[in-house]
């Protein structure tokens, strides 16, 4: 239990620091909402995150005057995913073919772009991002979420809010606490996550490596291949009982450029498991709550989308919740229609990316890793090929998906310098605030 002395209070409390808890807390933070983003980890330095910004984030992230800032940082180009076959490459989806201001897929760790959303969020004087704060709980007044439990470096502690927003991922224990139902679909194949050291070329991002009983995704990083491999679901305990040099033998059978290299993955310690899920919630709020990003809605890693839907998925909740929570209208039934509204607009979006996404379980993954295909049906690869303006419509369901979403024009800003900005000592510049609120900013 914590005292009256350990319970504190914000306007809004945004539960993970990914890519849909900081674009929701700065986008929050620029309409001059007191918005608290808690992180239970240090930092964001962990390999194993999708590491894929598709167009619609880069043009996000150009609205928000963080396009050069995100330029500088090292990254790579897909602008067309390929397969191999037994005649060479055959490309799936071609983002040239787009009419884009980023007419590719940029891959980057993800540590950096959190990192860059954050530093441009420490700007905002109504921003507060707080590592080491581990949500435990949800806090309650009769049947209203109003703040969480907290476990910090200093203690239990307690941080109560007008709107608790979870971004916490698949496993979010805000959505635990709060028990929304949720409608699962089954996914018959996992990932497992490896770097490989290595100074070799491996190609292109996002290229695919199927064989019989095999697939991979290799992402080449700077001195070192990240590979997620993909196997059959429920089989992690017979993978590491075959033993480190059967995981070795099967990774450079799968990307041969590394062969040499595979004596690097030192054990299966290295080899982290990814249960891959795949739902929705029936209802993505309650009273005092809203669930967005994996949260509402876990994702197959299959085409790097999952992203790409979380950030879309902030910038409509902080359009629609950026007014209210200035207000303060947010308690009681005209609240819950507006947290409503957010599932409404976004729902479209995510049935027709999981229904996408669920065919090219049945048609190439799920075959490809129980060992009943090694890759697209020839029928496929002879039409793209016969009429290649079709690989337009992969590239823009990837790269864009349905019902993209623009930043307001309250929270847009010119570009800034590409030097990584320092978080000010004092309070930050104060900008426009959404249209219909009070131009004044709370002092807290």
């Amino acid at each position: 239990m914590t005292s009256s002395d350990d319970t504190s209070r914000t306007t809004c409390v945004v539960v993970g620091a990914g890519p849909a808890g900081l674009v929701l807390g700065l986008l929050l933070a620029r309409a001059g909402v007191h918005v608290t983003v808690l992180e239970k980890h240090a930092d964001f330095l962990r390999d194993f995150r999708g590491d894929t910004v598709h167009p619609t984030t880069l043009a996000m992230l150009d609205d928000l005057g963080l396009g050069e800032r995100f330029a500088a940082l090292p990254h790579s180009r897909v602008a067309r995913v390929t397969v191999p076959t037994g005649s060479g490459e055959a490309v799936l989806a071609d983002f040239d073919r787009l009419p884009l201001r980023h007419p590719y897929v940029a891959m980057v760790p993800q540590w950096d772009l959190l990192t860059l959303l954050a530093e441009a969020a420490a700007q905002e004087p109504t921003f507060d991002l707080r590592v080491r704060h581990e949500v435990t709980g949800v806090l309650r007044e009769g049947d209203r979420v109003t703040g969480v439990e907290l476990r910090t470096p200093d203690g239990p502690r307690r941080l109560r809010a007008d709107l608790v927003v979870a971004c916490d991922g698949r496993w979010s224990v805000v959505r635990r606490s709060v028990g929304l139902p949720a409608r699962r679909h089954r996914v018959g194949f996992d990932v497992w996550w490896v770097r490989v050291p290595t100074r070799r070329d491996v190609g292109e991002s996002l290229l695919p490596r199927l064989t019989r009983g095999r697939a991979a995704v290799a992402i080449p990083r700077e001195g070192y291949l990240q590979l997620a491999y993909l196997g059959p679901k429920g089989t992690d305990a017979a993978l590491r009982a075959r033993g480190l040099d059967a995981f070795r033998a099967e990774v450079a059978a799968l990307v041969p450029e590394v062969t040499d290299d595979v004596g690097a993955i030192a054990s299966m310690d290295d080899v982290k498991h990814l249960d891959v899920r795949m739902d929705v919630l029936r209802r993505w709020h309650a009273p005092g709550v809203l669930c967005i990003g994996d949260a509402a809605h876990a994702m197959s890693p299959a085409g790097g989308v999952g992203i790409n839907l979380a950030v879309q998925d902030a910038v409509a909740a902080a359009r629609l919740l950026a007014g209210p929570l200035r207000r303060g209208t947010l308690r009681g039934p005209a609240g819950d229609r507006v947290l409503a509204r957010v599932r409404r607009r976004r729902l479209l979006p995510t049935v027709v990316v999981q229904a996408v996404q669920r065919a090219v379980h049945a048609r190439l993954l799920v075959p490809a890793v129980e060992g009943r295909a090694s890759g697209p049906p020839p029928w496929l690869l002879a039409l793209v090929r016969r009429v290649p303006v079709l690989t337009a419509l992969p590239a823009l369901a990837i790269g864009v998906g349905p019902r993209p979403e623009r930043v307001p024009l309250w929270a847009r800003r010119p570009p800034v310098d590409t030097a990584p900005p320092a978080r000010p000592a004092g309070r930050g510049p104060r900008h426009a605030a959404p249209p219909g609120t009070d131009s004044t900013v709370a002092r807290s």
